[in-house]
């Protein structure tokens, strides 16, 4: 999948979930911030899905949030490899 296709399907994820619209700029800066070390440290995780759930203005609750991490830390992503990390997010194979 290419940069470009991958950036376009993750903002139409995100509208389909929750509704609203995010711009290719907020999710630059966000994930300019993301380093494979941030998927390692629940820290760091947490903050992130909060900052996510700020960027739609969705509230995600403490369970979700748990939940997310328990699946994070679960999978057999390669930390390195953010596609991969997209691809299960937008429930792709």
């Amino acid at each position: 999948m290419a940069n470009k296709d991958m950036s376009k399907d993750v903002l139409n994820v995100v509208k389909k979930k929750t509704g609203k619209s995010v711009s290719p700029k907020d999710i630059e800066r966000l994930a300019s911030g993301v380093k494979p070390s941030t998927l390692q440290s629940e820290t760091q995780l947490r903050q992130l899905i909060k900052q996510v759930s700020g960027l739609v203005n969705v509230k995600v609750s403490e369970e979700t949030i748990n939940d997310i991490i328990q699946a994070v830390k679960s999978s057999k992503l390669d930390s390195n490899n953010m596609q991969q990390l997209m691809n299960m997010m937008m429930g792709k194979k």
